[in-house]
């Protein structure tokens, strides 16, 4: 009797143990929880900059979401935390554009950037994170909206299909860099971008993040730009608000009279098939509204208009019919046929070479593993002299030898059409 006792009481007590600790405890794997959500209210009247209570860490991804109508005056109107709507005096104070928008600040010595209705954002270094709103003009400010932010779990990304990574190791010529270099410039500034992936699952854009990177090389390496004077966004790092912090934050705040700016972009051009503006693609854009989630020409070339430097070139590997190739489209809608340089004012120091025209695709060149204009876009700065001892570049002749070249293998290989533009000042 005692015996039969006496195992009846182990036998409860091991029933207890498995009821008070997780099964996973003894399969060897950790427990799991919740993933935690934030939930911030950021009032349009607030004076200050509203803490989040959650504190970043550099290089860890979070989404942030954001609901409601606020406003910052009678004369404002309401509008939501993407500002759109907003009237133009109630401009903003940290980022230029809608005073309604929704910004966000790491650290109390951090760049604001810009939210809107939401972002996926992967944070730049460690800190609190702020909230607030955009304006400068604050007159009887009313509403709020509730920001939601939340961690993304980082999951090991899946090897790249054998066809995909035989693409991109292929080499040419041009992955070589020539010997010769211009003289240093420390008044010399530029921006590189290359979107492959998106975040709303666009068709990929090929090449796009390899070719920003070797840009970058000839750059810092050939053309005489400082190393730290070049801002690189690829994927996810290239979100609408990066564009507008670098181009209207950064570059105003860096470029001195006289100095020189290069401008590259590789990746999606959409059109709005509303208005037929040419818009370039950020990493979180949407064709559906890409109003208000792209970064449009005619804004980027009216920032670069405002720097004092002496000659701005920009150079679009992209394209913005929505045709296909490196331009995608809302769906339903149909292509365009768009002269994109018509509807742009251009000031007197900025030349865009674009990879075709408006009605056009720009295409890949994947025996040499780059985009189609890039590649010749590079070779001719390798092998054409069109690079001065100033780092100052011979547009028209580069121009001259890119074309003939791109229409050439695009008709010999892909029976297309694609024809490079010059605009600007000749």
């Amino acid at each position: 009797m005692k015996t039969v006792s006496m195992r009846k009481y182990i036998l409860c007590g091991l029933l207890l143990m498995c009821a008070l600790i997780p099964v996973d405890v003894f399969c060897g794997e950790p427990a799991t929880e919740a993933t935690p959500e934030i939930v911030t209210k950021v009032s349009a009247a607030a004076s200050d900059w509203e803490n989040s209570g959650l504190v970043v860490r550099k290089g860890s991804k979070y989404k942030i979401s954001a609901s409601g109508r606020w406003s910052l005056g009678p004369i404002c109107g309401f509008t939501g935390p993407d500002g759109v709507g907003n009237s133009a005096i109630c401009g903003g104070e940290y980022i230029a554009g809608s005073g309604s928008l929704l910004v966000g600040m790491i650290g109390e010595q951090g760049d604001p950037f810009a939210i809107g209705r939401g972002i996926e954002l992967t944070a730049p270094e460690e800190g609190p994170l702020f909230f607030k709103v955009n304006g400068g003009l604050k007159i009887f400010c009313s509403g709020y909206v509730t920001v939601r932010t939340s961690p993304i779990a980082q999951t090991p990304s899946a090897p790249p299909p054998l066809a995909e990574k035989a693409v991109s190791a292929a080499k040419s010529d041009i992955d070589e860099l020539p010997a010769s270099k211009a003289k240093l410039n420390k008044n010399a500034y530029a921006i590189v971008i290359g979107i492959e992936n998106y975040r709303q699952k666009l068709p990929r854009a090929d090449f796009a993040v390899s070719d920003a990177r070797l840009v970058n090389e000839y750059l810092s390496k050939v053309i005489g730009y400082p190393e730290e004077n070049i801002v690189m966004l690829t994927n996810e790092h290239a979100a609408l608000g990066d564009f507008v912090k670098y181009f209207e934050k950064w570059l105003p705040n860096n470029v001195e009279k006289g100095g020189s700016v290069f401008i590259y972009y590789s990746g999606h051009g959409a059109p709005n098939t509303k208005t037929g503006d040419a818009y370039l693609v950020p990493y979180d854009g949407d064709p559906l509204f890409i109003a208000e989630t792209g970064y449009s020409l005619k804004r980027m070339y009216e920032a670069l208009g405002k720097l004092p430097a002496r000659e701005t070139v920009v150079a679009l590997d992209s394209c913005f019919s929505g045709a296909g190739g490196r331009s995608v489209i809302a769906k339903g809608a149909r292509p365009l046929v768009m002269n994109i340089q018509a509807n742009l004012s251009l000031s007197a120091n900025i030349t865009v070479l674009s990879a075709s025209s408006g009605e056009q695709i720009s295409s890949t060149y994947d025996e040499k593993g780059h985009g189609l204009f890039t590649y010749f876009l590079l070779k001719g700065i390798k092998d054409e002299n069109v690079i001065q001892q100033d780092g100052s570049i011979k547009k028209e002749d580069l121009f001259d030898y890119i074309k003939p070249q791109v229409e050439r293998i695009a008709r010999k290989q892909y029976n297309n059409e694609q024809t490079p533009q010059l605009a600007g000042r000749k």
